[in-house]
């Protein structure tokens, strides 16, 4: 992994730490005495989901989806696949999407529908990026870390052709770095 392949560094390490923080607390009072479900979306929101977990002060269960609209390629390709799916049953309890970062918004559109459907008593999204300009759907998360910019990123989970997924922090991937494949 090259640093030069990184063109700014959009949100630190202590940023996000102070904003999981805030959220963990935030759906901790609102989720309090409910039977809570955290599905996490594999694999961007491994690193978002595990620190939030920690933050939480009620008990939860987890488990986790895997869903591919991407690939390798750095463009959505709008076509939503299930590469693994949950492992229990979210019927008659809360559900609770982690996310890493929403940005058409198909995505989680897709996800939204398919978990309806398993008659849950309720279904909410937390997610740690929120890019609006690109927003095909009206879809917003119900808590949010940050709003950024269109830009390419990478760090904290979130990847390129599974690289990057380990920096402490968010940033903005290089063009030069994409934009030739």
């Amino acid at each position: 992994m090259n640093s030069n392949n990184i063109k700014e560094i959009l949100l630190t390490e202590l940023q996000i730490k102070n904003k999981v923080r805030e959220l963990g607390k935030e759906i901790s009072q609102d989720y309090q005495g409910k039977d809570l479900v955290l599905v996490g979306i594999l694999k961007g929101a491994i690193c978002f989901f595990s620190d939030l977990m920690r933050e939480m002060q009620i008990p939860v269960n987890v488990d986790f989806m895997a869903v591919s609209s991407y690939g390798n390629a750095s463009q959505t390709s709008g076509a939503v696949r299930i590469l693994k799916d949950l492992d229990i049953s979210v019927e008659g309890r809360h559900v609770l999407i982690v996310e890493d970062i929403v940005d058409t918004g198909l995505t989680l559109t897709y996800l939204k529908h398919n978990l309806r459907a398993r008659k849950p008593s309720s279904i909410k999204v937390v997610a740690l990026l929120d890019k609006p300009d690109r927003r095909l759907v009206d879809e917003k998360p119900d808590y949010l870390g940050f709003t950024i910019p269109d830009e390419f990123v990478v760090g904290y989970g979130i990847d390129y052709a599974e690289q990057y997924r380990s920096l402490p922090y968010v940033a903005v991937l290089a063009p030069a770095v994409y934009q030739h494949k």
